[in-house]
């Protein structure tokens, strides 16, 4: 049976979509049966990011409404042929589709894959309630900055009323010159305020917007490095961080860190 994992943060743009897809391509790459969920209803670009979007036939909608079976949904990346992907449905289902409706879908995948990872949208609204419902692990997505943190912890306190096994937290786009130079809120001061284990820290890296835009994943980066450890420390339990600040020391260090800093 696989392991369900919602991926949530409470405030949009901290790049939980990003996280979803690249995460998935990690666990894919390690070998693993791995399936995508878009739970954002109306809102989906989790197929885009992943370069499906064209070869979408049927979505989640369709699986629960009878009108395919589940597989028929699933959407096979040409890349990494052990990752799927279950497309989200158009607005006009949002109000329709319920947290036990996901939950049957993600039931009914479970035992063919490893892990289902489900892209849950922003806010605490409905679409927040539907994708968690259906999850027994949670990855609480932050960026190191007040707002996100504020609202996560928002969120944090409304995933304790759910049945969840884990909750872990993954800190998005910091940058390491800002990290050193004392510019943003040090990961040690994220974890002590919200207060749960860290799995991962992703670096803020251009290429990983650059090529999800463009539906491609960057390899051989920091950020794939990152992703990578996020992969293994998720699957063997390891407490692996990457160091964003490790380019950013000692003489080179400071000079590129005075480039970061007139650019």
């Amino acid at each position: 049976m696989a392991r369900k994992i919602v991926i949530t943060s409470g405030k949009g743009g901290v790049g939980k979509t990003t996280v979803c897809a690249n995460l998935g391509v990690k666990l894919a790459n390690l070998g693993f049966r791995v399936a995508l969920i878009d739970a954002d209803i109306g809102l989906n670009n989790l197929d885009v990011i992943m370069g499906i979007e064209n070869k979408v036939i049927f979505d989640i909608s369709d699986v629960i409404s009878a009108k395919c079976r589940v597989k028929q949904a699933l959407v096979q990346d040409s890349r990494y042929p052990t990752l799927y992907v279950m497309p989200s449905a158009q607005l006009d289902y949002k109000n329709y589709i319920t947290g036990e409706n996901v939950k049957n879908v993600v039931e009914m995948l479970s035992p063919s894959f490893d892990y289902i990872l489900i892209d849950c949208p922003a806010g605490v609204e409905n679409g927040f309630h539907r994708a968690v419902f259906s999850a027994n692990e949670a990855l609480i997505v932050v960026t190191p900055h007040i707002p996100s943190i504020r609202d996560a912890d928002k969120v944090l306190s409304i995933l304790s009323n759910y049945n969840l096994h884990t909750k872990n937290l993954v800190i998005n786009r910091v940058r390491g010159d800002m990290l050193l130079n004392g510019e943003i809120i040090s990961i040690e001061k994220i974890v002590e305020l919200l207060n749960i284990p860290i799995l991962g820290v992703i670096p803020d890296d251009d290429n990983i917007a650059t090529l999800s835009s463009l539906g491609s994943f960057a390899c051989g980066t920091s950020g794939a490095r990152a992703f990578s450890i996020l992969a293994e420390n998720i699957h063997n339990g390891s407490k692996k961080i990457y160091d964003c600040t490790y380019r950013y020391r000692g003489v080179m260090g400071v000079i590129r860190r005075n480039i970061k800093r007139r650019v």
